[in-house]
């Protein structure tokens, strides 16, 4: 299991779908070789500096956390994945530590939580619900699998993730 990084009043907790194969032998988050979480998170101004998945560490003195909605680990194609098996658990750390914003990295994992809430299917960007009393964002997802000419809209995924660096540097 991959440990949460996460402490009370951050800017951002990411929440990932479930914890990945490599992020759990490797013991940090987002280490798959074409995962572009870190570049993404560099480039729309969360760090000063390009960290590597191996100073996931550092996160929490930038404000950002790390968690996700499912702390199995699993192949990257596992359809048995249960999504609602984590939700509870979830939104009883996102209440507990109070983030500004929940930033689910990827559709399936928001839209898994906006279901088991009863919430309609949410498109990219800031939602009209709240996780606990956190603003939510969901983004198009870092994964190297996630490559394509337009992003509802948007010519890049980066173009989104700016968005939300804006919104938590308010």
């Amino acid at each position: 299991m991959l440990p949460d990084l996460i402490v009370p009043n951050l800017r951002v907790v990411f929440v990932g779908t479930a914890v990945g194969n490599r992020s759990a032998i490797r013991h940090h988050y987002y280490s798959g070789v074409g995962n572009e979480f870190w570049l993404l998170l560099f480039n729309a101004g969360f760090t000063p500096i390009l960290l590597a998945a191996e100073q996931d560490g550092l996160l929490t003195d930038y404000g950002i956390g790390m968690t996700d909605l499912n702390k199995d680990v699993v192949q990257s194609n596992d359809l048995n994945l249960d999504l609602n098996k984590g939700i509870s658990e979830f939104e009883a750390k996102i209440s507990e530590f109070s983030p500004n914003y929940v930033a689910f990295n990827g559709k399936t994992a928001g839209a898994a939580y906006a279901k088991g809430q009863g919430f309609s299917k949410p498109m990219l960007g800031l939602q009209t619900w709240k996780v606990a009393t956190s603003k939510v964002f969901i983004l198009p997802s870092s994964s190297g699998a996630n490559r394509r000419s337009s992003y509802e809209g948007r010519d890049t995924r980066l173009a989104w993730w700016a968005e939300l660096g804006d919104l938590v540097q308010g």
